[in-house]
């Protein structure tokens, strides 16, 4: 497993990062849970990314119990906060001080741990003042409640606004993670430029685009049973902007890239998102420890431009690059 510095800052991160939304306390029953966390730290994996949002707050516990004896110093452990949780009350949801600071803590007690090492903002909150939130989080930091500070689905701009707070505050914002792939692009117009500039680097979630770059997903032929895209819990809502048969037919282009490299597709979706020098970890899901086993061997591995070069050949204009598509909920969600 290669380990790259988070951001401009000394904390390194795994490349391949183990991450439990959809799957903990959903999907995947404890004890394979805690089998595919136990197949993760087996295969180098350090960094492990959830969400008090994940299963209701149900995906923290089953994380702190599969990590529960494992040496916290050689762990990275990475958690968000804006999303509704518990009863989902008016004041459960969103970056305002009081939701952060209740948050952090039951965050913190739900992982088994004093503190996180990154601490996100699941999304921008246009309905709290920027400058509240910011002083939040640098008062868990400060506190030593969190390391450092992280932000996803950010654009530019408010990368930009949240980065110069952190500043100004003596905390460091050093991560933002985005939604990257093959097939979903938006970040590289706007947020790469800017986050480069910043000392920023992207965290990114769903490199192999809900497993549609898998190759499983075949033009004209029935969903897979037990795929994500028959998963009614969340995983079909989400997969189902890929279910177009162009899509999966350019899709199914990049297997002879892959056969030459002698990678599967799923591992050729993960080298190119870390072939992108702005990355510094790719989220690997699974609800089987093999899945993982396989997944993490895209560690390392380097596309070179040719090789990239045909990629974006075979896609042609399939992939999303439309910067605007970075968004968070125009209004908080409660």
């Amino acid at each position: 497993m290669e380990h790259r510095h988070l951001g401009r800052s000394g904390l390194k991160i795994s490349e391949i990062i183990y991450g439990n939304w959809l799957t903990h306390a959903s999907q995947v029953e404890d004890e394979r849970a805690r089998a595919c966390v136990r197949a993760a730290l087996d295969a180098g994996i350090s960094t492990f990314d959830t969400a008090d949002t994940y299963a209701n707050t149900a995906a923290e516990v089953v994380l702190g119990e599969a990590l529960k004896g494992e040496r916290r110093e050689s762990l990275e452990i990475l958690t968000k906060v804006y999303f509704p949780t518990g009863p989902k009350g008016h004041n459960d949801t969103g970056l305002s001080r009081k939701h952060i600071r209740e948050s952090i803590d039951a965050s913190l007690e739900r992982l088994q741990t004093d503190y996180v090492d990154l601490y996100q903002a699941h999304r921008y909150d246009d309905a709290t003042p920027l400058e509240e939130t910011m002083q939040a989080f640098a008062d868990v930091v400060h506190s030593g409640k969190a390391l450092y500070i992280g932000v996803s689905e950010w654009n530019a701009d408010q990368l930009r606004a949240g980065h110069q707070l952190a500043r100004e505050l003596g905390i460091q914002l050093i991560s933002n993670q985005p939604q990257y792939s093959m097939l979903w692009r938006v970040i590289e117009e706007r947020v790469v430029p800017t986050s480069r500039e910043l000392g920023i680097s992207q965290i990114v979630w769903s490199p192999v685009a809900q497993g549609i770059l898998t190759g499983k997903y075949k033009p004209g032929a029935e969903l897979p049973e037990g795929s994500r895209a028959r998963d009614e819990k969340g995983g079909a809502d989400m997969i189902k902007r890929f279910l177009d048969d162009e899509v999966l037919e350019a899709v199914q282009g990049l297997e002879p890239i892959a056969a030459e490299l002698g990678l599967s597709m799923a591992q050729l979706a993960v080298a190119w998102v870390l072939s992108n020098d702005n990355v510094a970890g790719a989220i690997i899901g699974a609800s089987r420890p093999e899945q993982i086993t396989e997944n993490v061997k895209a560690a390392g591995i380097t596309l070179e431009a040719d090789v990239k070069a045909r990629i974006d050949e075979v896609l042609g204009e399939i992939p999303e690059t439309d910067p605007a598509k970075t968004v968070s909920p125009a209004h908080r969600l409660s």
